[in-house]
C-alpha cells in the first residue's frame, strides 16, 4: 500500500507525495501556504479519485510524466519514467492503492526520534 507524505518545502510551504509500496515517489502536489490544506487535498483526492485525469507527456529528454487533474484543477505532477510501460505502472499504483494510503506527517520542525542528546550519549 502507498502513503502519503506531508513535509516542508525550503520556502516554508507545504507539499506531499504519494509514494509506491516500495517508497518510490510517484507524484509530487503542488505548493500549499498551510498544513491543513495539503490534508484537505489528499481526503478530496482519495474520495474523488474515480474523477482524477491523468494527462500523459514525453518530455524533450525523452522521458515520460504525466499531470494529474482532479476535475478541472491541476493537483499535481509525477516523477519522470524512462518508458511508456513504467510511467503506466505508476498510474495503476494510484488507482490502485490511494484511496487506502495512509498519511504521514514529516512537516514538523520537532525530531520525531526523540531528543538527539540521548543518541550522543549512546554513542559514545
Amino acid at each position: 500500500m502507498g502513503a502519503f507524505v506531508i513535509s516542508k518545502r525550503f520556502n516554508d510551504e507545504y507539499k506531499f507525495v504519494f509514494t509506491s509500496r516500495k517508497g518510490k515517489v510517484i507524484f509530487t502536489s503542488l505548493s500549499y501556504e498551510l498544513k491543513f490544506e495539503c490534508e484537505e487535498d489528499i481526503e478530496k483526492f482519495k474520495a474523488n479519485i474515480d474523477q482524477a485525469k491523468f494527462l500523459r507527456f514525453k518530455g524533450s529528454g525523452g522521458k515520460y510524466f504525466f499531470k494529474l487533474m482532479l476535475g478541472e484543477v491541476y493537483f499535481a505532477v509525477s516523477r519522470k519514467y524512462t518508458t511508456e510501460l513504467l510511467l503506466q505502472k505508476g498510474i495503476k499504483e494510484i488507482v490502485n492503492y490511494a484511496t487506502r494510503a495512509e498519511i504521514l506527517d514529516f512537516a514538523s520542525s520537532e525530531s520525531i526520534f526523540g531528543d538527539e542528546e540521548v543518541f550522543e550519549e549512546a554513542a559514545e
